[in-house]
């Protein structure tokens, strides 16, 4: 009887010992599933966070205002140095207004001829300051950054 009852308390445990392995398997497999769903979820988030930097990132980098209102006031108020061409990456347009002042400051310290350089390029300059700064962000970007007008 000691064996029929070791034999059934063995015969129980094992059943229990399955009931917990399949218990066990089964909480598993919903571990499971709940990190699959988590990390796909995690994944559609980094995405859409990667997305978003990505469209600020851009926003920033090509931005059409920045550019405009920067080129528009240097050159309103440093337009005769060409500032405003090299940032827009006219190099050769800064260089040649860049020359005139400089050519035309070295005149006035000289001969007093410069102010017919001088003046004339600031009052250019000055006039393409507030061209650049009317224009809509879309004509100006399309103008003078896609298209690469140099002047006026």
């Amino acid at each position: 009887m000691s064996e029929d009852t070791s034999e059934g308390h063995e015969d129980d445990l094992k059943g229990k010992a399955k009931k917990i392995a399949g218990d066990a398997s089964e909480k598993a497999s919903e571990l499971v599933d709940d990190v699959k769903d988590s990390a796909s979820e995690f994944s559609d988030s980094a995405k859409e966070a990667a997305s978003n930097v990505k469209e600020e990132w851009n926003k920033v980098t090509h931005s059409k205002e920045n550019k405009k209102l920067i080129a528009g006031l240097l050159a309103i108020f440093l337009g005769s140095l060409g500032v405003h061409k090299f940032v827009l990456g006219y190099q050769t347009e800064g260089i040649i207004l860049l020359s005139i002042t400089i050519l035309g400051s070295l005149l006035v310290c000289f001969f007093g001829l410069g102010l017919l350089l001088t003046i004339p390029v600031w009052i250019f300059t000055v006039i393409e300051g507030i061209i650049y700064l009317t224009k809509s962000d879309e004509e100006f970007y399309e103008t003078y950054q896609a298209n690469k007008k140099p002047w006026l």
